[in-house]
C-alpha cells in the first residue's frame, strides 16, 4: 500500500527506470496535464496514451496501489489540496493591498502558472539540457514562433555572451536550410513552440533530428507535436483571462537554464564578459 503523504507525480518520476516503454508513454501523459489526466475512466487514460487498459492497472500496482481506482483516489486528493492551497489568493495578498481586479486575476493565473510548470519540471532532462547547452563542442542554434521569437531572442542574447557558436536562425524560413546544411550530431537546436503551433517549426525540427541535432523544445501544457522528435521537452503553463498566452513560465526555465550554463562555464563565460566589458570601453558605446 501507498502512503496518503507519498505524491502520485514522485512515484512515477522515482520508478521511471523500471517501466516498460508503453508504462512509460502513458507516465508521460499523466505528468503532462498532472493530476487531471488521471481522472478520467480506465478506457479514455488508455485511449490518450495509446495503450491498453491492462497497462494502466500494471502501472497503478507497479507505483504501489491495489489498481486504478485507488490511484485515481489518490489523485483526487492531491487535487482537492490544490484547491485547498491559496496561491496569492485573499488571504495571500499583502494586508491593505489595493489592486484592480483585472490585476489581481491576471496575477493569480500567473502564479499558478509558475507554480504547474516548476511541478512538471523533469530535473534530469534540464541537467541533461544545460549540459548540451553548455558544450563549447556544440553549436547552438535558436528558433521561436511569431509569439516565442522575443523568448527564442532572450536566450540567444544571454548564450552568446556567456559561450561562442550560438546562432539565432531567421524569421523567415527560406534561410533556414543553409543553417540546417551546417548542423550535424554536434549541434543542438533549442525551439520554441506553443499553440497555436507552426508547421514551419516542425519540419525544421524533424530536418535537424534527422542531421543527428540534439532538439531542445519549449512548449506549452499541452505539448507542441514537435515533442516527438525532441530529445528534451520543457512544458509551460502559459494559459492566462487574455487573448494572449503567457510565456513567463516559458522565461522562467530558460532563466534558469542560463544560471545553470554560465554556472558550468564560470571560468570562460567570466572571460568573454570581461572582454565584453573591454571593447564597450573601448568603443564608448555607451558614453553619458
Amino acid at each position: 500500500m501507498v502512503s496518503k503523504r507519498e505524491i502520485v507525480k514522485d512515484l512515477l518520476n522515482d520508478r521511471k527506470a523500471d517501466l516498460t516503454p508503453a508504462e512509460r508513454q502513458l507516465s508521460d501523459i499523466l505528468l503532462r496535464d498532472y493530476p487531471v489526466a488521471g481522472l478520467q475512466s480506465i478506457t479514455k487514460l488508455a485511449e490518450a496514451a495509446s495503450v491498453s487498459s491492462p497497462t494502466v492497472i500494471r502501472l497503478a500496482r507497479k507505483l504501489g496501489f491495489d489498481g486504478y481506482p485507488e490511484l485515481q483516489a489518490a489523485l483526487r486528493e492531491e487535487a482537492s489540496a490544490q484547491i485547498k492551497q491559496p496561491i496569492l489568493k485573499r488571504e495571500g495578498w499583502p494586508e491593505g493591498r489595493k489592486d484592480s481586479p483585472a490585476f489581481r486575476g491576471f496575477a493569480e493565473a500567473v502564479f499558478d502558472n509558475l507554480t504547474r510548470t516548476i511541478e512538471r519540471l523533469d530535473p534530469d532532462s534540464f541537467n541533461a539540457a544545460a549540459g548540451c547547452l553548455a558544450d563549447s563542442r556544440r553549436e547552438i542554434f535558436l528558433s521561436g514562433g511569431r509569439i516565442t521569437r522575443s523568448n527564442a531572442d532572450y536566450f540567444f542574447n544571454h548564450l552568446q555572451i556567456i559561450r561562442p557558436k550560438v546562432t539565432l536562425l531567421s524569421q523567415s524560413p527560406n534561410v533556414w536550410p543553409q543553417h540546417l546544411l551546417d548542423m550535424g550530431p554536434e549541434s543542438v537546436l533549442v525551439i520554441f513552440d506553443i499553440r497555436r503551433y507552426e508547421r514551419d517549426l516542425g519540419k525544421l525540427a524533424e530536418l535537424a533530428s534527422e542531421k543527428g541535432a540534439v532538439i531542445v523544445l519549449m512548449t506549452d501544457q499541452w505539448g507542441s507535436p514537435i515533442s516527438a522528435t525532441a530529445d528534451y521537452t520543457f512544458n509551460s503553463a502559459v494559459e492566462v483571462p487574455s487573448s494572449w498566452d503567457s510565456t513567463l513560465g516559458i522565461n522562467l526555465i530558460v532563466e534558469a537554464l542560463i544560471a545553470e550554463i554560465q554556472a558550468r562555464r564560470w571560468k570562460e563565460s567570466k572571460d568573454r564578459i570581461e572582454a565584453l566589458e573591454d571593447m564597450f570601453r573601448e568603443t564608448r558605446l555607451f558614453r553619458k
